[in-house]
């Protein structure tokens, strides 16, 4: 039977394994041969994958493909795994990224080929240990371990200031995550002796200790969001970033901080999460407006897209904090929208780069006639980031927004107003360098895109297409889950 198989190992392992074995290839020489070993390696892990779907039980929020075996005794530390209806959507993200990445970055990096494309193959494994872990420790190992790949791309492979951007990311989320250790810690002496999560979950907790314990959690996962005001590492990490790099921080490594949020503060500490929800709200709300006007001061279009990241995932926290199903489903929702979108957008600035070298939108406009095909998919990624229904973009926005409407009218208007914040910025930066006059010749001489760019757009456009006219799948899979988790966090059913 599947259920008695290792599969949550071999997703995890796989890539990490090709990973290693993309290093080994050596130098430049065989780039070729550790291109299409990163490439069999990411396409197998995203196959391996899919029976976490097409097996899932939707009927039962419990744990699901299940492995526990003994890790170190004496300490009580085990390599337990599993995944609900929130953690395996996820993981197939995670997997259907990571082959996305390597094909864009086929052509494009030219140096030390080999380190590149391992670090993503090992840091996608690494990542789908941090979704499928319920051992705090095995967690914690798989989450500091997932900033070691990026840290390395951001340093080796990024602009003219990488080095700056790679040691301001490293430190965020490592200074962060240092107090979740403290908060585990804690949690394993209040359990007399468990780093299991599910145990921490049913740990009779006083409220002085649950909100000591939530802040611990909240500048840990706050930070990887990231939440306003520890927001200002993503920016720089972004425009330095190579482009795959600026794909799966946006795509993957966000998604890790609001997992956090609900695998760890809602459900361990639920009367603190309560307590302290206004203050969530309030933070959520200010990235929501504040830095939707932020974006549309940007003259970079990396920046503009990772402001607008930090806007968008205003939106997950701020469902998470409804506690309501609406919000929670929705917030879910946007987080795997958001990962085909960002990742796109990121995508289209990308080519434009590969082909002028800035990321000025000064320096572009015209592109559509030289471009018509890049325009028409740019097009489509810049309506879903502003919300257009029809797309992804729209559904997780709408479900957040229906669930404020049920808590206060102010909060959905403040809400709401990231629908016409998001349309300005993105279609304002749209119009500049896609519509107009050919700006330069510069511009003159752009050829339009690839099949190889075709073939990566494309498949993200039927993603975001997919996900906003029929979201069911998706969302059925996550239910059972959220009623779940609302149930034990002191709410009826909706």
């Amino acid at each position: 039977m599947l259920s008695d198989f290792p599969l949550l190992t071999l997703i995890i392992w796989l890539p990490i394994i090709f990973g290693i074995a993309v290093l080994a290839t050596g130098d430049d020489r065989n780039a070729s041969f550790a291109r299409w070993i990163s490439l069999t390696g990411a396409i197998l892990g995203f196959l391996v994958a899919i029976p976490l779907y097409t097996n899932f039980d939707i009927a039962t929020g419990a744990m699901q493909f299940v492995e526990h075996r003994t890790w170190f005794e004496r300490f009580n530390v085990n390599y337990h795994l599993g995944v609900d209806g929130i953690s395996m959507p996820l993981i197939l993200l995670n997997c259907f990224i990571t082959p996305l990445i390597v094909v864009a970055g086929w052509e494009v990096i030219k140096v030390r080929v080999s380190q590149y494309l391992g670090a993503f193959l090992i840091m996608s494994g690494i990542v789908n240990g941090v979704f499928s872990s319920l051992d705090a420790i095995l967690f914690y190992v798989y989450w500091e371990a997932s900033l070691i790949p990026m840290f390395l791309i951001i340093g080796i492979w990024g602009g003219a200031n990488r080095v700056y951007a790679a040691i301001k990311f490293f430190l965020y989320t490592l200074l962060g995550s240092l107090l979740m250790l403290v908060a585990f810690i804690y949690l394993y002496q209040a359990s007399e002796g468990s780093f299991s999560i599910e145990a921490y979950h049913k740990l009779p907790i006083s409220m002085t200790p649950q909100i000591l314990i939530f802040i611990a959690f909240l500048l840990a996962f706050a930070v990887k969001v990231p939440m306003w005001p520890v927001h200002t590492w993503l920016p720089d990490a972004h425009v330095e970033a190579p482009t795959g790099g600026s794909v799966v921080l946006a795509a993957i490594l966000l998604k890790l901080g609001g997992y956090g949020f609900l695998r760890f503060s809602l459900p361990i500490v639920p009367d603190a999460s309560h307590y302290l929800a206004s203050m969530m709200i309030v933070l959520s709300l200010i990235a929501v407006v504040y830095i939707g006007l932020i974006a549309l001061m940007q003259a970079d279009m990396k920046k503009l897209i990772a402001y607008s990241s930090v806007a968008h995932m205003g939106f997950v926290t701020l469902g998470f904090f409804f506690f309501n199903a609406y919000g929670i489903e929705g917030a879910m929702v946007q987080m795997i929208s958001h990962g085909f979108i960002s990742g796109a957008m990121f995508l289209c600035v990308g080519v434009l780069y590969d082909r002028l070298h800035s990321r000025q939108i000064a320096d572009y406009g015209g592109v559509v006639n030289k471009m018509p095909i890049f325009a028409a998919f740019f097009m489509l990624f810049a309506m879903a980031n502003a919300g257009l229904p029809g797309t992804s973009g729209f559904v997780g926005e709408f479900m957040v927004i229906m669930s404020a409407v049920q808590i206060s009218f102010w909060y959905a208007f403040l809400a709401a107003t990231t629908l016409i914040f998001g349309a300005a910025y993105t279609l304002w930066m749209y119009k500049r360098v896609i519509f107009g006059a050919v700006a330069s010749p510069a511009v003159e001489s752009l050829q339009d895109i690839s099949k190889r760019e075709f073939a990566l757009l494309a498949i993200l456009a039927i993603a975001v297409l997919w996900v906003g006219v029929y979201p069911f799948p998706l969302t059925e899979v996550m239910h059972t889950t959220v009623e779940q988790l609302l149930i034990h966090i002191g709410n009826s059913k909706l």
